[in-house]
């Protein structure tokens, strides 16, 4: 016969099982949060295409007919769009992306490393001048339609590009040339190679909804390609799963 003493023993014993095994598979899934992150993001950064070239910036006040400061350009596009899987209310909407904490984890050794952001005027993308230069942070808000000019990002999905510049590589002066091709076979002309202004760098990746904000650190190896053999580089990247989205509070 099972004593009053024995039920509260057995009756303890199973609470406690019980704890344990809640205990594991919350530690499981954390585990797993960890490794795997948000899986079921109402938007996914899906592709990550990289323009990679040279140019040259003249430089004031030269009486020379070429002269130069090269510049080693990474122009790097997103495309954000509704994941198919997931059904997505028509209030849910794209608030904003943020690249933000941008880090260069190994420098070039020749260069300085600038982030710029789109030209505002009419023209050309990128223009490095210091009022396009990306300080803390730079953000795209939600729109109808995507606009690099204007900062914006479609509400519904669309794209957004930055540039990581590598610049004042070295300079080039002429009066020989007959014409200069502003391309990546410039850097030949200064006698550099690839490996010379090769850098690493980081930065986070913030998808900000109507509802949630979602975040991922992303390291990118630049420039891509055989520059300087190639006129332009061109990368483009669909396996994200390198990239893990985590969310975050507002």
């Amino acid at each position: 016969m099972i004593t009053e003493e024995k039920k509260q023993t057995i009756k303890l014993v199973i609470a406690i099982a019980i704890l344990v095994l809640i205990l594991m598979l919350v530690g499981i899934l954390m585990m797993k949060y960890e490794v795997e992150g948000e899986t079921n993001m109402p938007f996914t950064l899906s592709k990550i295409v990289i323009v990679g070239s040279a140019e040259g910036i003249e430089k004031e006040e030269s009486d020379l007919k070429w002269d130069f400061s090269i510049y080693q350009n990474n122009d790097v596009y997103f495309y954000i769009d509704q994941n198919p899987n997931v059904k997505i209310d028509e209030d849910l909407l794209i608030k904003s992306v943020t690249i933000s904490n941008i880090q260069i984890m190994n420098e070039p050794q020749k260069g300085t490393i600038q982030t710029y952001m789109p030209n505002s005027g009419a023209g050309r993308l990128f223009s490095y001048e210091e009022q396009f230069l990306v300080g803390e942070s730079l953000t795209y808000h939600g729109a109808s339609q995507s606009s690099t000019t204007n900062l914006e990002i479609g509400s519904k999905g669309g794209s957004m590009v930055v540039s990581f510049v590598n610049a004042n590589i070295g300079d080039y002066s002429s009066d020989k040339d007959q014409q200069i091709v502003h391309d990546a076979t410039l850097l030949k002309k200064i006698e550099t190679t690839k490996e010379e202004i090769q850098f690493s760098i980081s930065f986070d990746f913030i998808i900000e909804t109507t509802k949630n904000q979602y975040k991922a650190n992303i390291k990118l190896d630049l420039p891509t390609g055989n520059l300087g053999e190639e006129e332009n580089s061109y990368l483009e990247k669909t396996d994200m799963s390198d990239i893990i989205f985590k969310r975050i509070n507002h």
